[in-house]
């Protein structure tokens, strides 16, 4: 076979993204997320360690509309981060492989990880 009637690969203008690869690609970028979340969480501990003024500018930002969203997503990628490694754990002990499984425990981590969220973020704001 010459090069020019050699096969291509698939590649994204054919390529139909099925829950697995999505979920996977998910769970790269949540992680991704949760990293550089944790650095407003150190800029919030570094404001509370450095006085009154850093601390109040840290928390007019997480008090903003943008503050808020940002921390809500940050909650999402949590929970989704937490629901879908759980779920790898099954994974990693032999179970859950057949692929109607793979596709249940796939949108149990989605709707799990959307309950989690809104759980959370009502508990946070019924204690206020």
């Amino acid at each position: 076979m010459s090069a020019k009637t050699r096969p291509l690969s698939p590649h994204l203008q054919v390529y139909k993204p099925q829950l697995t690869s999505i979920m996977s690609i998910s769970h790269r970028v949540t992680g991704v997320a949760l990293a550089v979340g944790t650095l407003l969480l150190v800029w919030w501990l570094m404001a509370a360690a450095s006085g009154p003024d850093a601390f109040a500018t840290v928390q007019g930002f997480i008090g903003s509309w943008f503050g808020h969203l940002v921390l809500f997503g940050f909650t999402y990628c949590l929970m989704y981060h937490l629901c879908n490694g759980i779920r790898h754990l099954f994974w990693d002990a032999g179970h859950g492989f057949e692929l109607e499984t793979v596709y249940k425990s796939g949108w149990y981590t989605v709707y799990g990880s959307i309950g989690l969220t809104v759980a959370a973020w009502l508990i946070g704001i019924a204690a206020l």
